[in-house]
């Protein structure tokens, strides 16, 4: 029997977890694999980089899924537990779980539009419709799809941590950037006013010609026009001109607006692109695999005679 797809993976999956238990990925590869009577050649199948099984790629995509439908969640590093939903889905006796079926649930739907449409098929997530793109396209594609993922879990990880450090992670973000200087620097800048609306101060450059001055919060719902407005007369308290404020949430267009017709420069950073900006600068990222894609040097066959 060949690899089943992490699709067929899902409904035997969540069935390992209606016991109520914590389980690990480890234990669902091998009772799933049992399940499926796959061999030990299905079994050592690998992807292309070499470096993990398809079958337990795959089961790690239908742990995705299931948890961005809320179906599971994972109480601990590595483990994962079926929560109510899960429960109530399996009391219907489904004879599958699908992508399709999952869209029923709003947490999925807002995944699947955060995620451009594209989700999972093996290692790399693929979208509908790509086995009419161009290998090129196929691989960019891919790339974005996983990157979405790993800024969703980046964003849940921040809003569940503690508020120090949050504060930790922004001075990070901000060092790796170029801006405040040293981490000492930076670490003493920010943090330090904890008045008039503003949480921190940082040097635009290392030579501190300019400040900018920051108000970092983790805020529950989007962020509107008010906070902004806030942060701004803040600012002229400060007779400064520039201003970042991050959120973990989202700022409502009318927020954007604002700053958009105001002589003060701020810049609003939301959780999702804050996420992004993570990854892009290897804060609380680890790189797995790196590809190199290369083309056909047509100048060095100019000259073949």
């Amino acid at each position: 029997m060949s690899v089943p797809d992490f699709q067929a993976i899902m409904l035997p999956l969540l069935h390992l977890t209606e016991d109520g238990g914590e389980h690990t990925l480890a234990e669902a590869v091998g009772a799933i694999a049992a399940g499926f009577h796959l061999s030990p050649g299905d079994l050592a199948e690998r992807l292309p980089s070499g470096k993990q099984s398809r079958f337990a790629n795959r089961v790690g995509w239908a742990q995705t899924h299931l948890k961005k439908a809320g179906l599971l969640i994972q109480p601990g590093r590595g483990r994962f537990v079926i929560t109510p939903r899960g429960a109530g889905v399996l009391a219907e006796h489904p004879s599958e779980i699908t992508m399709a079926s999952l869209m029923q649930f709003p947490e999925f739907v807002e995944f699947r539009r955060s995620a451009s449409g594209v989700h999972g098929g093996g290692g790399p997530i693929v979208p509908p419709g790509v086995a009419e793109l161009d290998p090129q396209e196929q691989l960019d594609r891919s790339y974005q799809g996983i990157r979405q993922v790993l800024a969703q879990d980046l964003l849940q990880k921040m809003k569940d941590c503690a508020p120090s450090f949050f504060e930790r992670l922004v001075v990070d973000l901000l060092v790796k950037m170029g801006y405040g200087g040293s981490f000492k620097d930076a670490a003493q800048a920010v943090g330090q006013s904890g008045d008039g609306g503003v949480d921190g101060v940082i040097k635009e450059d290392r030579l501190g010609l300019d400040l900018v001055y920051l108000q970092a919060k983790r805020w529950q719902g989007t962020v509107g026009r008010p906070v902004v407005q806030g942060f701004a007369g803040s600012l002229e308290g400060f007779k400064a001109h520039k201003g970042v404020l991050i959120t973990t949430s989202k700022f409502t267009p009318d927020a954007h607006d604002y700053v958009s017709h105001i002589g003060k420069r701020i810049v609003l950073i939301s959780g999702e692109q804050l996420a992004q900006l993570m990854i892009d600068h290897g804060i609380g990222v680890t790189e797995v695999e790196t590809y190199v894609v290369k083309r056909l040097d047509l100048d060095y066959f100019e000259d073949n005679g």
